[in-house]
């Protein structure tokens, strides 16, 4: 086929099943379009990835193959798999500077698995506005669990919320207070390296609950000061390395689309063991 002929926009992604994609199609990845022509030696879902309107050898970005048996897409380059076309072309918009960044990240992770002070967190909140915590995990880096405690809030929660971790005013309504548990927290969190994915969040809900606790902000700056919180968000996102052109940044991906914290701080050691080890990305 001649990859001159106008196509419509788009013809492929929208039908689930890759089989029935076209020889040639135009779609976007983050708002930027993108060329997908199916090479002339093969009837099998495999595409090549051109800037539009440049179908030079030297032009393409990568190859990627959809594969039946395991339902991943395949980047033949580098032979990651990932679980979305867009994903699988966001590592064929990497940058050059990938590799030495990716290797910065593994040898961040290796040095936070090495920190005898780490501890993972994760918070499940009432909702996104002015949150109060209902549930909190914590897990030692050799995957011990030392928290895992539901709260009553007393506040309103959002419905949202409720529908993605199950918890509602009826069954939190008999767990402790954060000021029970304070003192819990205080022996477990001070001197600790807390590590959470997106710990803004997480620290934003410790500070408003602080702040109801102590009705001072002083003793609060205090508590959380004896701790060091980082984020890993940002390490992992570039390990993984989706490289969003439209941001000119690492996509960060999702945790999980589990809304459980002792799942999230598992999953997070999980992660940072992968790229401890420097493992391929998913």
């Amino acid at each position: 086929m001649n990859p001159t002929t106008p196509h419509p926009l788009p013809a492929g992604p929208t039908h689930p099943d890759p089989q029935h994609w076209d020889d040639i199609f135009t779609t976007t990845v983050d708002n930027v379009p993108i060329e997908c022509i199916r090479p002339i030696d093969t009837d099998r879902p495999t595409w090549g990835i051109y800037p539009p309107g440049r179908y030079r050898s030297h032009d393409c970005l990568g190859t990627l193959h959809a594969r039946d048996t395991d339902g991943l897409w395949h980047v033949q380059a580098t032979g990651e798999r990932h679980t979305t076309f867009a994903n699988a072309v966001r590592t064929l918009r990497r940058p050059a500077s990938w590799p030495t960044d990716r290797a910065q990240a593994t040898a961040w992770a290796r040095r936070l698995l090495n920190n005898p002070a780490l501890l993972l967190i994760d918070i499940q909140t009432t909702g996104l506005h002015q949150p109060y915590a209902v549930q909190i995990a914590a897990l030692e880096p050799d995957g011990t669990l030392v928290l895992d405690e539901l709260l009553n809030p007393q506040a309103d929660f959002e419905p949202e919320a409720s529908t993605l971790h199950g918890l509602t005013r009826d069954n939190t309504q008999h767990a402790p207070l954060f000021s029970d548990l304070l003192p819990a927290l205080t022996q477990l969190f001070h001197g600790r390296h807390l590590l959470a994915y997106n710990i803004r969040y997480d620290h934003d809900v410790i500070t408003r609950e602080l702040h109801r606790h102590y009705n001072n902000p002083a003793p609060a700056h205090t508590w959380l000061t004896a701790s060091h919180w980082e984020d890993a968000i940002t390490p992992l996102a570039t390990w993984t390395g989706l490289w969003s052109t439209h941001h000119h940044s690492y996509r960060y991906p999702r945790l999980s689309s589990l809304y459980n914290a002792t799942t999230n701080c598992r999953l997070l050691l999980h992660r940072l063991h992968q790229a401890a080890n420097n493992q391929r990305p998913r």
